[in-house]
């Protein structure tokens, strides 16, 4: 098992209808935990890709308060505009652009991760071909978006004891579920609704995501 926590893996709600109200909410999520990266995956109404002045809109308006707290910016699906954006980092589905292109678009030093859904065979292939992290999913039903593959927790546990790079757990990931994926041995935990709309607020459930993460790594 890894000897460093886990670690918290925001993703913005599909729309942002309101960006200053948003910005309120992020402030106060990144105030209450170390967060390690907020990937900005923005979606129409009906599922469609956004415009992409609308991500470089959300993108200018978040990643100054993502970097005043020391967090990375993601890019989802897009190459061309996480360069556009200047962000840290670019998170590929299986229908984007390839690693290897995406690699020679931005250079050594932007953040790579690949969608793997269930798929050891894809982990191992994004992991040879350099990826700095995989993502495995989905682990519950979630709303943001279509469920086409459902991931178990043993290709987390998997993952940890016979790879190195980074594996991050998404879909449907909440305060209530987030433990058994943690002790499975996910690096990253990526959540979106269970912090946006926790009954509580962002700040308590990236506190309490924090917590747990913490909380496993005393119990090892």
């Amino acid at each position: 098992m890894s000897d460093e926590p886990c670690q918290i893996y925001l993703i913005t709600p599909p729309q942002i209808p309101n960006m200053d109200a948003f910005t309120t909410d992020l402030r106060a999520a990144l105030s209450a935990a170390p967060v390690a990266c907020l990937q900005i995956r923005l979606k129409e109404v009906n599922g469609d890709k956004p415009q992409n002045s609308a991500v470089v809109q959300a993108c200018e308006a978040i990643k100054p308060i993502c970097h005043e707290y020391g967090t990375l910016v993601i890019i989802n699906d897009n190459p061309d505009l996480a360069k556009q954006c200047e962000a840290d980092g670019v998170h590929l589905g299986q229908n984007d652009m390839d690693y290897f292109s995406s690699r020679e678009l931005l250079g050594g030093d932007v953040i790579i991760g690949v969608t793997c859904h269930n798929s050891k065979g894809l982990g191992f292939e994004a992991a040879n071909a350099g990826a700095d992290y995989v993502a495995f999913g989905a682990f519950f039903e979630t709303s943001t978006k279509p469920t086409k593959h459902r991931a178990e927790t043993e290709i987390l546990e998997w993952w940890q004891e016979a790879v190195e790079i980074p594996s991050v757990a998404i879909g449907g990931i909440t305060v209530d579920n987030a433990a058994e994926l943690i002790e499975a041995g996910a690096d990253f935990i990526a959540v979106s609704s269970g912090v946006w709309s926790h009954p509580d607020g962002p700040a308590s459930a990236v506190s309490q995501l924090s917590q747990l993460c913490r909380a496993h790594l005393q119990q090892d």
